[in-house]
């Protein structure tokens, strides 16, 4: 069995709500959004992972998620999203937080960028992040939200799209990661499709896109696009909380997520627990415990019996496909983290109680 405790565990999307009802903007789609968020969660997790309404639905501060993280879960490193959802006041989770985390505990922390493409002055929102915080990529989602009005976007559309795609060019950035597979909230399902990605795969080869909740839904063209456009990625965020409620259907989806491609597809996956949206200890240790059933093997790859899912394969999608896409060496990684204070909190390798570092209230 897999040690989690030896494994290198890089998430690679990690967050700090603030779903407070003082920071709804849009009121209609920022309470649709919390209301989703808690839902979805609470009807996955056992009972020692399940917060009160209250204990969730609130600003998460930045050591909350660090130390849910980092002394709480077998995490070793992580990729902290600022989230550009204006229908909260400061997106979701503001930008800030991303400095803070990045300043706060440089050697776990890095962090993403993220715009909305379609709020006046993008550009210069970006270039301000790139100096306060130095982002791996950029996070997209293809919602736009105003104060009393939403509108979706296309990845494919070259006067919306494409100038940031450029723009991240120009500035050095190489890492697109795009919210697909998951409505947020009241909003139409169109935009969440993942085959606009296509058209930007095609048009800026030397990108590289990451579709975060890659599988959720429209798993066979998600599944298509890993085996035709080799800049293209899949973040799991989200399918393992599928799997602490519904071992099977996990086990369908991530089989049909490399159907195309086989064992080569567990290269193109990354792990993602979305903490603090889900605790990420149940979730790792059910992916530690998971095989295929051998229905799923054999019926549903295109290509012929799919293989077991191995230790190696695991030790790949927890954090050796992430670092080797950011060019992160894993050994100096760990010897930078030895003895922080995250380390220093775990004697002997103890994790903290769910929740006991945070200002969660377990139900």
């Amino acid at each position: 069995m897999l040690d989690l405790e030896e494994t290198f565990v890089y998430d690679a999307v990690t967050h700090s709500y603030n779903m407070a009802p003082s920071n709804y903007r849009n009121e209609q789609h920022a309470e649709g959004i919390t209301e989703m968020l808690f839902g979805n969660v609470s009807s996955v997790v056992s009972d020692e992972y399940t917060l009160t309404p209250e204990g969730f639905v609130r600003d998460w501060g930045v050591e909350e998620t660090a130390t849910m993280l980092f002394e709480e879960s077998y995490t070793d490193m992580a990729t902290f999203h600022p989230v550009p959802m204006y229908a909260f006041h400061d997106g979701l989770v503001a930008n800030d937080k991303a400095g803070e985390v990045v300043d706060r505990w440089p050697d776990r922390f890095r962090s993403y960028a993220c715009v909305d493409p379609l709020r006046d002055e993008w550009e210069e929102e970006l270039e301000a992040q790139i100096r306060d915080f130095d982002p791996l990529g950029i996070k997209l989602y293809p919602s736009h939200w105003s104060e009393d009005h939403h509108e979706g976007w296309s990845m494919g559309d070259p006067e919306v799209a494409f100038p940031v795609f450029e723009k991240a060019h120009d500035l050095g950035i190489e890492l697109i990661d795009i919210h697909k597979a998951i409505p947020f909230g009241p909003v139409p399902r169109g935009p969440y499709h993942p085959g606009d990605v296509d058209e930007a795969a095609e048009s800026f080869p030397d990108l590289t896109f990451s579709i975060v909740h890659g599988g959720y839904s429209f798993t066979e063209e998600t599944a298509w696009q890993l085996a035709r456009f080799p800049n293209v990625y899949v973040n799991l965020e989200g399918l393992p909380a599928i799997l602490l409620g519904n071992e099977r259907r996990f086990g369908e989806l991530l089989a049909e997520l490399i159907s195309f491609l086989g064992e080569d597809g567990m290269d193109r996956l990354f792990w993602s627990s979305g903490a603090m949206s889900v605790h990420p200890r149940p979730q790792l240790e059910a992916f530690r415990d998971f095989e295929f059933s051998e229905a799923v093997r054999k019926n549903t790859s295109m290509m012929g019996e799919l293989p077991q899912i191995t230790d190696d394969h695991k030790r790949k999608i927890l954090g050796e496909n992430y670092a080797n896409l950011i060019g992160l060496d894993i050994d100096e990684a760990r010897a930078r983290l030895e003895d922080d204070e995250f380390d220093v909190a775990q004697p002997d390798g103890e994790l903290a109680e769910p929740y006991s570092t945070t200002n969660g209230e377990v139900a």
